[in-house]
């Protein structure tokens, strides 16, 4: 069954068939899910979900565009999020200067507040990154991040900075944008890297496959990514799914 490592299900965007789409998963190959936070009101509804459906897991933490609401209180609360049995991961966390609010500097003092949050509970870190690709890999060296490991989500850049990732550990999360005309430098990626270290995402609702880009994206769209994968890897469909299933049981901690 495929697993998707991330997906945003409490988004507005499914406020109107929620419940029918996630009781649809299983049917579409869909084995199970991990929910995203990127703010403390979204960790909070990631909770809700995790906690009504067994397949949906929850990752708890605040997205580098939302750090200013961040204080010492807040993190205390997530730290207590993050012992709930349902939680497997921190995140997602990181750096984006794409958009760069809030300041730099304040998404810096998260990122590293959150890695030393996620070495404390000793979960996985979900690292979103954007536009930031020296800053990001710094911190993580400097806070020592691959002791906790985890994900490179979206991962956008070089075979030089996966490279990188690889050599500490870290998996790499590929979605939709796999599919892309202009997908070149991740499609290289995929070429280099090993199976066993590939994740699958969908970041929905946002970056749906080809051809369904600009739609609103969901965890059934999965196959177009998993097709995409196979034929650069020149493997069967089957084995990029259960290997990517086994990889995410294993940066989760999942049995």
């Amino acid at each position: 069954m495929i697993f998707d490592t991330h997906a945003h299900y409490d988004d507005d965007a499914f406020q109107e068939d929620r419940e029918e789409l996630l009781a649809g998963l299983n049917a579409a190959g869909i084995g199970t899910v991990v929910n995203v936070g990127a703010s403390i009101a979204s960790t909070k509804t990631t909770l809700e979900l995790a906690e009504r459906y067994p397949f949906i897991y929850a990752a708890a933490g605040v997205h580098p565009s939302e750090t200013a609401e961040l204080d010492e209180e807040k993190m205390k609360w997530l730290e207590e999020m993050c012992v709930r049995p349902k939680v497997v991961a921190v995140g997602e966390i990181g750096l984006d200067y794409h958009w760069d609010e809030p300041e730099r500097e304040i998404q810096r003092r998260w990122f590293r507040e959150q890695i030393r949050l996620a070495l404390r509970v000793n979960l996985p870190i979900i690292v979103h990154s954007r536009d930031a690709a020296k800053d990001t890999l710094d911190i993580i060296k400097e806070e020592k991040a691959a002791e906790a490991g985890g994900v490179i989500h979206c991962f956008s850049y070089s075979v030089e900075v996966a490279r990188e990732y690889l050599d500490m550990g870290f998996c790499l999360g590929v979605g939709g944008v796999l599919t892309f005309k202009n997908a070149k430098k991740l499609r290289e990626v995929v070429a280099y890297m090993p199976l066993d270290r590939l994740l699958l995402e969908t970041d929905c609702p946002y970056m749906a496959p080809v051809p369904h880009r600009g739609e609103r994206n969901s965890s059934v769209y999965l196959p177009f990514v998993v097709k995409a994968v196979s034929e650069i890897k020149g493997i069967p469909e089957e084995e990029v799914i259960e290997a990517t299933e086994a990889n995410a049981r294993r940066m989760y901690r999942l049995a």
